[in-house]
This record gives C-alpha cells, structure tokens and sequence, in this order.
C-alpha cells in the first residue's frame, strides 16, 4: 500500500509540473452520487505534424485514493493536402487505485476522422483503433489481449461562446469475467457556463457546469450515471 501512495503522489507531481509547462484547463467536479472530489488536468494542443492531447484524473476521498491518464497524439503530414480530415492515431492508457491496484495498461492505434464548423464553434472526431490490454484473460482463462475501440470526441459553442457543450463517448472491447461481459460503453458529456462572455471579466476564465459519467459494464455490470457538479479555469 505505501508503495502505491508512493506511486499515486509520483503521477501528482509529475502532472502538476507538466501542467505548469502547457496546460490548458484544470477541472474540479463534485461526485453528487458517491460524495467525493475529483480533479481533471486536460490539454490538447495543436502543431504543425498534428496534435497532442493528454487528461489527468485525482480522485480524492478526502486523501488521493486513485490516479488515472490517457496521452493521445495524432500524425498529420499531409494537413496542406485535401485529406488533412484523417490522421493516424496513437494512444496509452493507465492508472493507480488505492482499492484496485494497478488498472490495465492499454496500448491503442488507428485512425481519427475529424471535422468543424466554418466558424470552427463545433469540432468533432470519430477514432477506430486497435487497443492491446496486456494480462487479460477471458472467462475460460485464454489471453484477450487483442481488443478494439471506436471513440467520439466532440466540443459545441452556443450563444455566442456563452454555452458550450463537449465530451468524449468510447465503446471498447475489455475481458471482465468476474462479472460476464466483455464490451463496455463509457460516455462523459459535459455542460459549462462560460463567464468571461460577462462585460469586463473576459480575463476571468472561469466556468461553472456539470458532467455525467454514462457507463455500462464498467465498474459492474449494468448501466450507471454518476452526475457531477463541476467547475473550470481554461488557462489563456
């Protein structure tokens, strides 16, 4: 157990050093349903071969109990040419639990189709990929390494950047005998009230919203919604 703190407090430190360096936004959320505190780091930047995009969640209860992070990078060489809307994809998976140990390491790569608005207010994605989850064994104990999954990422300003409306959807096939299923769905749409759209607080890049976390056969067997009340400061 103290190696694991030991662990969990290492992939603190090392998001909050990353986070200083190119961060982009700092979540905190509220879990209605199971009472505790959970902060999100987020990122995604942009550059001239594609884009990188990284999330870190802490949970809290009220100590840090648990750690997890996706990195993502798109590989776009071609952006000049008329099929700049497809990029290669690759991405990892991971994390710290104090109740469940280490979660699956997850290796995943394909390809992302991505779009926008004219006004670039709507952007969206859609990535097929192949996802590798080493050390997982179906019911009758054979290796399922070999997994796929299908991910929407989509972000939609309204009114004028006063509402926007953004989350991630993933369908992916994961071996979970202990509970009978083998396919999980896990969607996290997020609502903001933007603030810095009020006269004279365009430098306060604050907003307030919610989040609900949509699964089935995730944590159990079944489907959940974990709704949240959230706030977020989008760094400039």
């Amino acid at each position: 157990m103290e190696h694991l703190k030991k662990h969990i407090l290492l992939t603190m430190l090392l998001t909050i050093a990353t986070f200083k360096a190119v961060g982009q936004n700092i979540q905190m959320h509220y879990d209605i349903d199971h009472k505790t505190v959970i902060s999100t780091v987020e990122m995604f930047r942009p550059d001239a071969l594609g884009s990188t995009f990284f999330f870190v969640d802490m949970d809290y209860t009220p100590e840090v109990s648990g750690a997890y992070w996706e990195v993502a990078r798109e590989f776009c060489f071609w952006q000049k040419s008329k099929f700049n809307w497809l990029s290669l994809h690759i991405e990892y998976n991971g994390g710290l639990s104090s109740e469940a140990g280490s979660f699956n390491n997850a290796y995943l790569g394909g390809i992302t189709y991505s779009g926008h608005s004219n006004d670039w207010s709507k952007t969206w994605s859609l990535s097929a990929m192949y996802k590798a989850i080493p050390g997982t064994e179906d019911s009758a104990g054979k290796s399922q390494i070999h997994n796929f999954q299908i991910t929407g990422v989509w972000n939609m300003d309204f009114f004028d950047h006063w509402v926007s409306f953004n989350g991630f959807a993933d369908f992916w096939r994961e071996a979970m005998p202990w509970q009978g299923t083998e396919y999980i769905f896990m969607a996290e749409p997020q609502i903001w009230v933007n603030l810095n759209k009020i006269k004279g607080w365009e430098k306060v890049c604050l907003s307030f919203g919610t989040e609900v976390e949509l699964s089935c056969n995730f944590v159990e067997k079944g489907f959940i919604a974990l709704p949240t009340i959230a706030t977020k400061w989008t760094f400039q």
